[in-house]
């Protein structure tokens, strides 16, 4: 099995923390393609950056699907998701849901540790989305600005630790969710700290992007997910343009462009 991990931020050392818990997550015989977003932001933390993202994974995917199983787009908040779930035949997972869904299996509740107080917003958008809106005990934050998006296990563990505490203590957290790419293998550091199951939206991403390729369900012909139909388009680059034409195959050439 091989699976395409995209970085949406353009962060080489966020890339680089990605592959190494993806590996160790990772089955025996699971290969994993670890791709850097070509444009972008360092850090995306608002729903604007999130939009630039989304553009930059999607020419990721439209040039190394057909060569993958499956799709996990890692970073925090999925930029891009659900609608790149219509752009191709295969699964794409974003780790949000992955983390959700995985937390929501362990716990009644659960909260969210995050690097930033700007992103809370956002990550709550993204849990309602998700239809766990009700499930969600908290979100709590670091406050003090980051010094590096590549460092911040380094500089701020011992933060990150009280964060969780308090979910648990003050909220009633059955499960924390330790969100955010640069915190890829963090759980697995201080787990042992946390009273309760601790859920890396990497890893999660891994295991629920094996499941779904190894289950084969099938691709979206019908419904809400369907590829895009057919359309005039300019200014797409040749691989999203070619991505995008099996949109013929499922609505049929009749009104195609030519």
């Amino acid at each position: 099995m091989k699976l395409l991990f995209i970085n949406p931020n353009i962060s080489d050392s966020v890339s680089a923390l990605i592959l190494a818990e993806a590996q160790r997550a990772a089955s025996p015989g699971t290969e994993i393609v670890m791709r850097t977003a070509p444009y972008g932001v360092e850090y995306i933390e608002t729903r604007m950056e999130s939009l630039l993202a989304a553009g930059a994974v999607a020419q990721v995917i439209a040039e190394e699907h057909q060569t993958v199983d499956a799709v996990v787009v890692a970073a925090f908040g999925d930029p891009g998701m659900p609608a790149l779930k219509e752009f191709v035949d295969i699964p794409v997972v974003g780790i949000t849901e992955a983390a959700l869904y995985t937390a929501a299996l362990q716990g009644a509740r659960f909260s969210i540790v995050a690097i930033s107080h700007r992103i809370t917003a956002w990550y709550r958008e993204c849990v309602e989305r998700n239809g766990l809106g009700g499930r969600l005990a908290s979100i709590r934050s670091l406050t003090d600005p980051l010094t590096g998006i590549g460092s911040v296990q380094e500089d701020f563990t011992p933060n990150l630790l009280e964060l969780a505490g308090k979910v648990v203590r003050e909220d009633g957290a059955d499960v924390v969710i330790l969100a955010g790419a640069p915190l890829a293998g963090l759980a697995r550091k201080v787990g042992s700290h946390i009273p309760v199951p601790v859920v890396d939206g990497i890893s999660a991403g891994v295991k629920q992007a094996e499941v779904l390729a190894a289950l084969n369900s099938g691709p979206h012909r019908a419904g809400s997910f369907a590829p895009p139909p057919p359309k005039i388009n300019a200014g797409l680059s040749e691989a999203i343009t070619l991505t995008l034409a099996r949109g013929f195959e499922t609505h049929g050439k009749a009104g195609a462009p030519e």
